[in-house]
Parts: C-alpha cells; sequence; structure tokens
C-alpha cells in the first residue's frame, strides 16, 4: 500500500512538525511549506493526496489558496488547520466545497493529536489506492 502524500501549509515551525509527525504515524508522506509560493510550488510538482492548510498566513489567505486549489481542479481533500473562530473555519469550509474541493475537517489550533489522528486514519484508505 502506498503511502499517501499530505501536503502541509503552516508558518509556524513547531505545529508544522507535530502535524507532520502525527501524518507519519498514520501512514502519510508530509511534505512541509511555509510560504504561499512554496505551497503553490509543491502543489503542482508534487500532487499531493491530500492537503492541510493554515488559514491565517503572513502575506496571503487561505481563501485565496482555496481558489488556487479549484483554479487547478485539485482533487485531494483539504483539510483546513487554524487559530482563527469556528466562524471563520466554518465559512471557509463551506467556500471551498463552493467551490468543487472535497473538504476535511475542520481543525481548531491548537490542534489535539487525537483529534487528527482519528481524521487521518480515517482518510487514509479513500487515499491510499
Amino acid at each position: 500500500m502506498k503511502q499517501p502524500r499530505l501536503l502541509l501549509i503552516d508558518d509556524e515551525p513547531t505545529l508544522a512538525g507535530f502535524v507532520a509527525a502525527v501524518a507519519r504515524d498514520c501512514g502519510f508522506d508530509p511534505v512541509l511549506t511555509s510560504t504561499n509560493q512554496q505551497f503553490r510550488e509543491a502543489l503542482l510538482a508534487r500532487r499531493p493526496d491530500m492537503i492541510a492548510l493554515d488559514l491565517g498566513m503572513p502575506g496571503m489567505d487561505g481563501v485565496e489558496l482555496l481558489r488556487f486549489l479549484a483554479d487547478h481542479q485539485c482533487r485531494a481533500p483539504v483539510l483546513i488547520i487554524s487559530g482563527f473562530d469556528r466562524r471563520v473555519l466554518d465559512s471557509a469550509f463551506r467556500l471551498g466545497e463552493a467551490l468543487g474541493l472535497t473538504m476535511a475537517g475542520p481543525l481548531e489550533k491548537p490542534v489535539r493529536a487525537e483529534e487528527l489522528e482519528q481524521l487521518l486514519t480515517e482518510m487514509r484508505p479513500s487515499l491510499a489506492q
């Protein structure tokens, strides 16, 4: 069974490392990016099986990234992990769905390992084909 590739964008190295470690434990191959440019390049070059993104990034917003993913017909499920309040997370989630993306989550920061593990473990079988 192949390891699904998880493309992660977060500007907080500690959180990115935590999410990557949990993803690795759940059988994913995590690819970490911390800037808009790195994320866009990695998306186009590596075609991930799943995406985890932070809505609040310096110099760009998650809504722009959702539009970018939709413009590139991204089929990978998108997990929003963010410190914004629940209303913002829910509206970003609905926007992603409206753009035709497959949305997973959202998870609020600080993310609990059990929550993230459960979500990734549920998603993995459908991504590992």
